[in-house]
């Protein structure tokens, strides 16, 4: 309840539900290592045994607030690595990107990103 009514005050508002179901999100996340590891290289079984490991951990979770965040959390994950490919492939994005982790490290943020 402290959590819901943190989330209920003027400043902050919940978090939408995420739309993909954790089954979903799971079978994204294997996707996702196939096409970064294909085949049965050790590199591909090590992402695979994370992937099963982060998702075991949460399988007993069932305040719903815990598991939005979890998937919340997956899909920022996906999104991410998505970001740093597209980055590699673009070099104008991949510029950018650099630039503003390099700024970040230092302490300092360019607001016209």
């Amino acid at each position: 309840k402290k959590l819901i009514q943190l989330f209920s005050s003027n400043t902050m508002s919940a978090p939408a539900p995420v739309q993909r179901t954790a089954i979903q999100l799971f079978r994204d996340c294997f996707r996702l290592v196939r096409h970064i590891a294909p085949g049965h290289s050790p590199k591909a079984m090590a992402l695979k045994i994370m992937v099963r490991g982060e998702f075991a951990k949460s399988k007993d979770v069932t305040n719903e607030v815990e598991i939005e965040a979890l998937k919340a959390g997956a899909i920022r994950a996906l999104s991410n690595y998505m970001l740093y490919e597209s980055g590699a492939k673009d070099k104008k994005l991949g510029s950018a990107m650099k630039k503003f982790n390099d700024d970040t490290r230092k302490g300092t943020t360019n607001s016209n990103l």
